[in-house]
C-alpha cells in the first residue's frame, strides 16, 4: 500500500522538544492543517463543519531512529520501566504512524483565527483547517482525516492501563511580564500549557540546567526547580 500526505501541519512548535505527549493536554495550542493542492477543494471537507473533533492520522517525520526491540520506556513511568510497544503510544514503532484527536475551531472564532501561525500571511486558495490541542510539530505530514463520532469513539468508563495509576502533575509556570508581553494572548496561553507539561526528559532533574525550546519563532530559555518552571529569557 502506498500512501502520501493529504496535508501538512503548521504549528508554533518547530522541534520535537516541547511537543505535548498526547493530543488534548494543551487545549489552547493552535495549529493548522494545510491541504495539498489536489485535496484543497471545499468538496473534500463538505459536512465537516458539523463535527467538533476530528482524528488525524499522521507520520512521525522527525523521528529518524529505527525501532529496536518490542519494548519501550513510556515517559509517564519516568523512562525507567519497559512496556510492550503496542501497549504505549511511543513514536518508536514498526510503522511510524501517529493518531491524534483535535478540536476544530469554528470559523466564527475570530480571536483564534487571527492568531493562527500562518493564516495571517498564507497564499490565497489554500484550504486550511484550524484546530486546537494537537501534539504534532510544524511540518508533520497528515495522511488522513476522519470525524470524531461520540457514540462510537467515546468510552468514558474504559480502563486506561498504566495511565490510570500514574497521574501527571503539571508544573507551575512563571513567565516574567517583560517576556510575556512579547507574545500574543493566544501564544502566551499555548506556551504556558506546553511548558506546564514539562518538556524535559523524565530522568533530568538538575535545577541549574538551562533548557531551550523553539516556540513561535523564538528560543525560550527556562529552568525547572521542583514543580516550578521559570522562563529566564527568549531569543
Amino acid at each position: 500500500m502506498n500512501i502520501k500526505p493529504i496535508a501538512y501541519f503548521r504549528s508554533p512548535l518547530t522541534s520535537k522538544f516541547g511537543i505535548p505527549r498526547q493530543s488534548g493536554v494543551v487545549k489552547d495550542l493552535v495549529g493548522e492543517i494545510v491541504f495539498e493542492k489536489e485535496f484543497s477543494s471545499p468538496d473534500a471537507i463538505r459536512g465537516l463543519e458539523g463535527f467538533d473533533y476530528i482524528w488525524l492520522i499522521w507520520g512521525f517525520s522527525a523521528n529518524k531512529h529505527e525501532q529496536r526491540g518490542l519494548t519501550v520506556r513510556p515517559p509517564r513511568l519516568g523512562g525507567n520501566e519497559r512496556l510492550g510497544v503496542f501497549a504505549t503510544r511511543s513514536p518508536f514503532r514498526p510503522n511510524p504512524i501517529g493518531l491524534s484527536c483535535v478540536k476544530l475551531v469554528s470559523q466564527n472564532d475570530r480571536a483564534i483565527i487571527e492568531s493562527a501561525p500562518s493564516l495571517r500571511g498564507r497564499e490565497g486558495g489554500e484550504a486550511v483547517l484550524l484546530v486546537l490541542g494537537a501534539d504534532l510539530m510544524d511540518g508533520t505530514p497528515i495522511y488522513d482525516i476522519k470525524p470524531y463520532i461520540p457514540y462510537a469513539d467515546a468510552h468514558p468508563d474504559a480502563r486506561g492501563g498504566f495511565t490510570d495509576n500514574n497521574d501527571w502533575q503539571p508544573l507551575e509556570v512563571i513567565i516574567p511580564e517583560e517576556i510575556a508581553k512579547t507574545f500574543t494572548a493566544t501564544e502566551l496561553s499555548s506556551l504556558r500549557g506546553v511548558l506546564s507539561q514539562d518538556p524535559r526528559p523524565q530522568y533530568h532533574n538538575d535545577p541549574n540546567r538551562i533548557y531551550g525550546m523553539p516556540f513561535a519563532g523564538r528560543d525560550v530559555k527556562f529552568k525547572v526547580n521542583g514543580n516550578i518552571l521559570t522562563v529566564h529569557n527568549i531569543f
